[in-house]
């Protein structure tokens, strides 16, 4: 690998990028009349791009709702080009419930907070930082890069991703690889020996609407066919069940290497034993070893005293590669024959082999700037706007580069209060993707 100096001005601008980005609120509530700030955003990364000679196209899939692509040429024009993409909406936050304002972008005990700070517009910092030092120096990559700052993200990808997908498809011309988040963070097995997991593969998303019907009638009269009795007792039976255990491929080769560095054995008829050991990813693991179904809301009636004919729920479903109709059957059973289910949303799960190049260029870059760092492959319990650059034939990795201390609990900070990441693990991400873009 080749061994760049350091670069000391990005790494010194990617903190200032990072707060400007978490000021602007880019929250995505779901509905488009009530989101806010990506235009904003999108305006603001189309102008630091500009301002080091980057042209930048912005495309709106509806008022307000704006991605951002722009190319850099390499030197190879020859090769594939690189899809490096981030999204610049946040899920909604309270600030009541928050150490710091959320929109503030504080900076307290080497820390950067704010929403989306780990997800993902530290990634987004990351990006700006090196290209922008990159135009400044006259570095080119190896490689055509496209960058992509999307919207939409936290609600699927429908106004963001997908639509760039489906609809420009031509700005993504040629990109037959792609890293985002959420990837290359550490984990801490011992002071000299950190994981660093690079996702090859997601679950799918499969967001399911149930609909109880019954006869509607006075709230004060006995009543035996209730939509709202029957909703409940189908979510309630929901909310308890546990899929069956399925150990896939990029599952089962993260849990043997993690298993063998920290001596503990691995069973897999029973994983949850070694599961419960790792710590703060273990939620994140957890969730890949089965097809799971979380009730998230519920909506009924329209008066305290009427009983309505109709209730409904939502129920966030993620299926296992290859397992969406699966779980849908499984889903079914559960809730018995007289529940409607409907489609909300669905995207099939994503996943690659952990092998080639690209792979190798990550591993190098993350041991050049921590010889303790041993690269593993692993699978997200969520969803990235991988699913739908994967439509398109891109073979997708989530690579954002971080080491985190050994006690902040990572997982827990997604979608969670007190969003923070740590300053030093920004400087570090800077250096890592710098070399890997070198070498990709």
């Amino acid at each position: 690998m080749t061994s760049p100096p350091v670069p000391a001005p990005a790494t010194d601008e990617v903190v200032g990028i990072c707060r400007d980005l978490l000021r602007i609120d880019t929250t995505n509530t779901g509905d488009t009349a009530s989101s806010a700030g990506e235009r904003v955003a999108a305006e603001y990364v189309a102008g630091k791009l500009a301002e080091v000679g980057v042209a930048a196209e912005l495309r709106e899939s509806a008022p307000g709702r704006t991605s951002l692509v722009a190319r850099i040429p390499g030197t190879d024009p020859g090769r594939g080009a690189l899809l490096v993409h981030g999204h610049l909406d946040v899920v909604p936050a309270d600030a009541s419930e928050w150490s710091v304002h959320p929109f503030s972008g504080e900076l307290r005990d080497g820390y950067l907070w704010g929403r989306g700070a780990i997800d993902m517009k530290d990634f987004d910092a990351m990006v700006l930082a090196v290209v922008r030092e990159w135009q400044t120096t006259g570095v080119r990559p190896p490689r055509d890069l496209v960058l992509a700052f999307t919207a939409d993200e936290e609600a699927g990808g429908e106004y963001g991703a997908h639509f760039l997908a489906d609809h420009h498809r031509d700005l993504l011309d040629g990109c037959t690889e792609a890293i985002g988040e959420v990837g290359g963070f550490s984990y801490s097995v011992t002071e000299d020996l950190r994981l660093y997991l690079i996702e090859t593969a997601e679950k799918g998303i499969d967001w399911l609407r149930l609909h109880a019907r019954g006869r509607p009638g006075h709230g004060s009269m006995v009543h035996d066919d209730n939509a709202v009795t029957a909703l409940a007792e189908a979510v309630a039976r929901v909310g308890r069940h546990r899929f069956p255990l399925v150990i896939t491929p990029t599952v089962r080769t993260f849990l043997e290497q993690v298993c063998d560095l920290l001596g503990i054995e691995f069973d897999p008829d029973h994983p949850e034993a070694a599961i419960g050991k790792l710590g703060p990813i273990a939620n994140i693991v957890g969730a890949t070893v089965r097809n799971t179904a979380n009730p998230t809301r519920l909506a009924a009636g329209y008066k305290d005293n009427v009983i309505p004919g109709r209730a409904s729920a939502t129920i966030d479903c993620r299926s296992l590669p290859g397992q969406s109709e699966l779980l849908l059957r499984q889903l079914r059973e559960v809730v018995g024959p007289d529940i409607e289910i409907e489609y909300a949303q669905r995207q099939p799960a994503v996943e690659t082999s952990f092998d080639g190049a690209l792979v190798d260029a990550m591993g190098a870059a993350l041991r050049a700037e921590d010889p303790g760092a041993r690269p593993v492959p692993y699978m997200l319990s969520g969803g990235t706007d991988a699913k739908a650059f994967q439509k398109l034939g891109i073979r997708c990795f989530g690579f954002a580069p971080l080491r985190l201390p050994a006690d902040l609990n990572f997982s827990a900070l997604f979608h969670g209060i007190d969003e923070r990441v740590p300053v030093d693990g920004l400087k570090f991400g800077v250096r890592v993707l710098d070399r890997f873009l070198r070498n990709c």
